[in-house]
């Protein structure tokens, strides 16, 4: 088999490092430092940067402006954005984008998606429901308008209730997916605009300091061409959201061992740098095993999204190994990477302390490793191997 990625990968890499290059880590202040949000607005130099070099529109078909590459081209530039922490909403946008193109009406994908490409357009996606431990359709209701309960009938716009919550960025987004249930119980996707009729957004603040919100719906009506109800649309959406995270993941976990690498390469005991200590060189080896298994699971999940390449259970089996290997790795690099630094590791002025928040949020984005083991237990049951 050939692991090889195309040479159309390999120059989005390429590009991604190069618009990243720039990027500071420490830019806003340390979430540590400040009781609210480290700032009130996305990276809009760095967003800006991203659309005139052609990443936003990655995965955009040729018709809308795009490359018309997959899933694992953007993973590619997830990964670089997760190393310095780009504050940017790049997974939310461009697989909100995905979604549209792939499942959509053509006036709706006529009205986004050229607008993402060039950067005029924010999108983003509630995918936590009202806690974050059911699962987000659940937590809006739709139904056709004028009818007094869910019941599925023709009609012209639907009329959207209740709360998703730790939307990112929401604040900053010009459009929101909002995946709903529907009467017969099945999950529709939703497009509302920030400002719609029934919309109040609360603000949250993450983990890693960043300003998200409590999307609250209140008889919100949505044209039915703003409204995508195939089937399948919002698990397709979920699996590319988690695999995203994944990459994120893989990404800050490379920068933080390369940074702890750096360290103890410096750091001197007893004459000795200390990454020559047996003790030090068997952690971080442990960390270094623990990423290239990331690695490989991520490719395998963004692989099976892409290409619907077939395997003994659905792609959500492979998306299910690789965030529960990318939320227990990420929360072991880190871990690894406080010890050995010692009380750098805690410094404010030392970026450490902001990828270990980072890290945190990444794990527990869209479920945590146990979350994903339950789930993969579901579909072994129902998939037999052997």
């Amino acid at each position: 088999m050939d692991f090889t990625f195309t040479e159309e990968q390999q120059a989005a890499t390429e590009a991604a490092r190069a618009v990243f290059s720039g990027v500071a880590p420490d830019a806003v202040p340390s979430p540590a430092l400040v009781p609210g949000a480290v700032a009130e607005d996305i990276d809009r130099p760095l967003w800006a940067k991203l659309a005139a070099g052609d990443l936003l529109s990655l995965t955009l078909a040729p018709e809308h402006g795009g490359a018309g590459l997959d899933l694992v081209a953007l993973c590619l530039v997830l990964r670089e954005s997760a190393k310095v922490l780009a504050r940017v909403p790049l997974l939310e946008t461009c697989a909100v984008a995905m979604a549209v193109q792939r499942y959509g009406g053509q006036e709706l994908a006529a009205e986004l998606l050229p607008g993402v490409g060039r950067g005029d357009l924010v999108l983003t996606v509630g995918a936590n429901g009202r806690t974050g431990h059911d699962p987000a359709e659940l937590a809006v209701t739709a139904r056709p308008d004028g009818t007094s309960d869910n019941s599925s009938s023709a009609g012209t716009s639907w009329v959207l209730d209740g709360v998703q919550s730790a939307v990112p960025w929401a604040q900053a987004a010009d459009w929101i997916a909002v995946p709903a249930h529907a009467g017969d119980g099945r999950a529709v996707l939703a497009l509302i605009r920030r400002d719609d009729d029934g919309v109040t957004i609360g603000d949250q603040v993450s983990t890693n300091g960043e300003l998200f919100g409590e999307v609250g719906l209140e008889a919100v009506r949505v044209e039915s061409g703003r409204l995508i109800d195939a089937t399948d649309a919002w698990e397709w959406l979920r699996s590319v959201l988690t695999t995203g995270t994944c990459a994120h993941a893989l990404g800050l976990g490379e920068a933080v061992l390369a940074m702890t690498s750096r360290y103890t390469g410096k750091r001197e005991q007893f004459g000795f740098p200390v990454a020559t200590f047996q003790a030090v060189a068997v952690q971080t080896a442990d960390r270094y095993i623990d990423l290239r298994a990331m690695e490989v699971t991520l490719w395998q999940a963004a692989w099976r999204i892409a290409v619907g390449g077939a395997g003994a259970l659905p792609p959500a089996g492979d998306v299910a190994v690789a965030k529960i290997w990318a939320s227990d790795g990420v929360r072991r690099v880190v871990q690894t990477a406080q010890h050995l630094h010692g009380g750098f590791g805690a410094d404010t002025d030392y970026p450490l302390h902001r990828f270990h928040a980072w890290a945190k949020q990444i794990e527990l984005s869209l479920g945590p490793a146990a979350a994903h083991e339950e789930a993969l237990g579901d579909l072994l049951a129902a998939h037999p191997l052997g």
